[in-house]
């Protein structure tokens, strides 16, 4: 793939640069079922990068509850940790990543909370070698707004129009590209061009 005309890249990191989608939506289901929300597998993972916080008041809407999102979220984070699954990095990202690494600066825009991220990304050795981490616990607004995009190229350097990001949801896509960013979506391990 030539990238060559971008300054930047940017990866969601759930979903698109690691394979956590499987133990989150796991999670959802459990803390859906523990609250009386429908699990639809589909719209959940449609909601991919959309900060927990945020989808809870997401699904409060839809199904017309009122749970308080920050003890939602709670729960479904210990729902998470509770889960064995060591989230695996996703083959045709990582390529990417590793073609990319040392000639362009690299930033990772995700809907994860920082600690989860800084977790991740030290577990597959990747942290260091990302120019900018930009989390749900370092932006006002989450996916699909554009803030958490635009934060990794300001934190990069680089003219949001001069990156590329690398997505694996609907939301996220909608994110690069209000921040005027090209993007190319990751779906079942392939990239979609």
């Amino acid at each position: 793939m030539n990238l060559d005309k971008y300054q930047g890249i940017i990866f969601d990191m759930d979903g698109t640069l690691v394979d956590s989608m499987p133990s989150h939506l796991q999670a959802w289901q459990l803390t859906c079922e523990h609250y009386g929300y429908p699990f639809e597998y589909d719209y959940m993972h449609g909601l991919g990068g959309v900060p927990t916080r945020e989808t809870v008041e997401i699904l409060n809407e839809k199904y017309q509850l009122n749970h308080d999102p920050v003890i939602v979220a709670k729960t479904k984070r210990q729902y998470w940790e509770q889960m064995t699954l060591v989230p695996q990095l996703i083959d045709v990202t990582l390529d990417i990543f590793n073609q990319q690494f040392g000639k362009k600066p690299i930033g990772i825009g995700t809907g994860a909370e920082r600690s989860h991220a800084l977790e991740l990304l030290t577990h597959h050795g990747l942290l260091n070698k990302v120019h900018a981490l930009v989390t749900a616990s370092d932006v006002s607004q989450g996916k699909p707004h554009p803030e958490t995009f635009l934060t990794v190229a300001q934190k990069m350097g680089i003219p949001a129009d001069q990156c590329i990001v690398f997505e694996d949801t609907q939301i996220g896509l909608q994110a690069a590209q209000s921040a005027g960013m090209d993007c190319i979506l990751v779906k079942d391990g392939k990239l979609i061009l």
